[in-house]
């Protein structure tokens, strides 16, 4: 549910899209920022919600925040919901 909730939200669900397509290497947080048109501090709160739900990561870089997508989580509720589909169309 998590997850979900994370990426309900159209900032967020742009920062992980965007994160994704820059796997491997991610980007630093002040590019993230710009890319989606909001403030370094206006993406805290959404960096820390992404980080809670297990869909980005974090490391320091010298000066800058480097945030890296995570896929796992998005992948088992890409699963779940798959199955359950599934299972609707066959009743």
């Amino acid at each position: 549910m998590q997850v979900m909730s994370a990426l309900a939200q159209a900032t967020r669900l742009d920062v992980w899209r965007l994160l994704v397509e820059r796997l491997p290497d991610g980007m630093p947080a002040g590019d993230v920022a710009k890319a989606v048109g909001l403030s370094k501090n206006g993406m805290s709160p959404h960096f820390a919600i992404l980080s809670a739900a297990g869909l980005i990561s974090s490391e320091k870089i010298g000066r800058s925040i480097v945030y890296k997508a995570k896929t796992a989580a998005a992948e088992e509720l890409s699963s779940f919901l798959s199955a359950a589909c599934d299972k609707g169309r066959q009743s």
